[in-house]
C-alpha cells in the first residue's frame, strides 16, 4: 500500500459522521452528568425516600413502606462530608468499604426551613451511636419525636409524661399483650387478619404478642380466649440495657424518668448524677474531653462545675412500643443528626403475600401521622 494511501484526507461526510457520533455521545453524557447533579440537588435540599425494614414503627408504619421525606420541613443540612458517593449508604452491604472520604470535614450548618421539630414529628435521623461514621454517614433511622427542647420526659407504666402531662399515644400505637389461652391453638391465618404477631410463647397456653388497638376487641372476643394483660415492667426494675446505663438510674422500657432533654444554651450543674445522663452529649455530640479528677471535672482541661449545651436535642420513641430500639436505650438525639420529616408513604410491599398481592394498594401515597 502506497504511503499516500495511509494518509489520505477522510472524506467531509466521513468527518461528518464522526462529529455526529461525538455530539451524540456528548449529548449522553452531558445528560447523565445533569442528571445526577440535579437528583443530587433535590435529595440534599428537598427530599429523599427511604425504605422501612423493621417493625419499630408499627402500625403507623410497616415493614416494606417506602416514605418521602421532606428536608425542607426541618431545613436542609449542608454535606459534613462533602466527598461520597451519592445515593449510596456509607458502606457497601456489609462490608468495612466506604463510600465517603473523611479528607474534608465541614462544620455542621442547616439552611432555614419551613419549621422546628415538633412533638409527634416522625423524623428520620442519623443514628447516634454509629461512632464509626461521620455525623451525615451514619446509619438512618426513624422515630416519632415525643420531646424537643427542654422538655421534662418521663415513663409511668408505659405511659410517657411530658412536663407531667400525659403525651396521647399515635392511634395505630402498638404494645405487647401476655394472652392466655385455653389451650387450643390459635389459627395463623386469624393472626394474620388482625396484623397480631407473636413475640414470644412462654408455655403452650400463654403468649407474648404485638396485637394493634384496631384488632384488639375483636381477638379477645374468641372463644379460646381467657384472657389479655397489656405487658409493663414494674417500676424500679434495673435493666441495664436502658439509657443511661447506670445504677444510679433503676429505669426501664416502661418506667424511667424524669428526665430533661437539653436545649441549647441551657447550663447544668455537673455532678456524678447530671454526667451519667449528660456527658455523651458534652463529650461526644458537642467534642469535648472530660475527666474527672480528685472529685472534680474538667472539660478540655479546665475546672468545670457547670456546662452550657451548643445544641438542641430530642428524643425519639418508636409507635411499636416493645419492638423498638430508641432514645429509652441510647439517649438524645442532637439536632446535627436531624435529616427530615417523613411526609407520604408512596409505596408499600408485602414480601411475604402472593405476587398479586405484594402491592399494598390502600397505602400508596397515605399520609404520615
Amino acid at each position: 500500500m502506497k504511503l499516500s494511501k495511509l494518509f489520505a484526507r477522510k472524506s467531509k461526510s466521513e468527518e461528518t459522521e464522526v462529529a455526529e457520533r461525538k455530539s451524540k455521545t456528548r449529548e449522553w453524557l452531558d445528560a447523565m452528568v445533569f442528571a445526577v447533579i440535579a437528583a443530587t440537588v433535590i435529595r440534599g435540599l428537598l427530599f429523599s425516600a427511604y425504605a422501612i425494614p423493621t417493625g419499630s414503627m408499627e402500625g403507623t408504619l410497616l415493614t416494606g413502606d417506602y416514605l418521602f421525606v421532606s428536608k425542607l420541613s426541618y431545613g436542609p443540612r449542608m454535606p459534613i462530608t462533602p466527598v461520597s458517593i451519592p445515593f449510596l449508604e456509607s458502606r457497601l452491604g456489609e462490608s468495612k468499604i466506604k463510600t465517603y472520604w473523611e479528607g474534608i470535614k465541614l462544620p455542621y450548618f442547616r439552611l432555614p426551613g419551613l419549621g422546628e421539630v415538633n412533638r409527634g414529628d416522625v423524623v428520620v435521623f442519623n443514628y447516634p451511636p454509629d461512632s464509626d461514621n461521620p455525623v451525615d454517614m451514619r446509619v438512618h433511622y426513624i422515630k416519632r419525636c415525643l420531646g424537643i427542647p427542654g422538655d421534662v420526659v418521663s415513663m409511668r407504666d408505659s405511659r410517657v409524661y411530658i412536663n407531667n402531662q400525659l403525651f396521647k399515644n399515635a392511634p395505630e400505637a402498638q404494645s405487647s399483650f401476655l394472652v392466655s389461652t385455653d389451650g387450643n391453638g390459635i389459627n395463623p391465618e386469624l393472626l394474620k387478619d388482625l396484623n397480631i404477631e407473636i413475640f414470644q410463647q412462654v408455655n403452650t397456653t400463654d403468649y407474648i404478642m404485638i396485637i394493634p388497638p384496631a384488632s384488639f376487641d375483636d381477638f379477645k372476643s374468641r372463644n379460646n380466649i381467657k384472657s389479655i394483660t397489656e405487658v409493663i415492667t414494674p417500676h424500679g426494675v434495673y435493666d441495664e440495657n436502658v439509657f443511661p446505663q447506670s445504677k444510679l438510674f433503676r429505669w426501664n422500657q416502661d418506667n424511667f424518668g424524669p428526665l430533661t432533654i437539653p436545649a441549647k444554651g441551657w447550663t447544668v450543674r455537673l455532678n456524678d448524677t447530671t454526667m451519667a445522663l449528660y456527658r455523651t452529649a458534652i463529650e461526644v455530640y458537642e467534642n469535648n474531653k472530660v475527666e474527672k479528677s480528685a472529685g472534680k471535672f474538667f472539660i478540655n482541661g479546665k475546672t468545670a462545675e457547670t456546662y452550657t449545651f451548643k445544641m438542641n436535642y430530642y428524643w425519639m420513641m418508636g409507635d411499636n412500643r416493645h419492638n423498638s430500639e430508641d432514645s429509652r436505650y441510647w439517649g438524645f438525639v442532637p439536632e446535627d443528626h436531624i435529616v427530615g420529616k417523613a411526609m407520604v408513604t408512596w409505596l408499600s410491599t408485602d414480601k411475604d403475600a402472593s405476587p398479586l398481592d405484594k402491592i399494598r394498594w390502600s397505602r400508596i401515597l397515605r399520609g404520615i401521622n
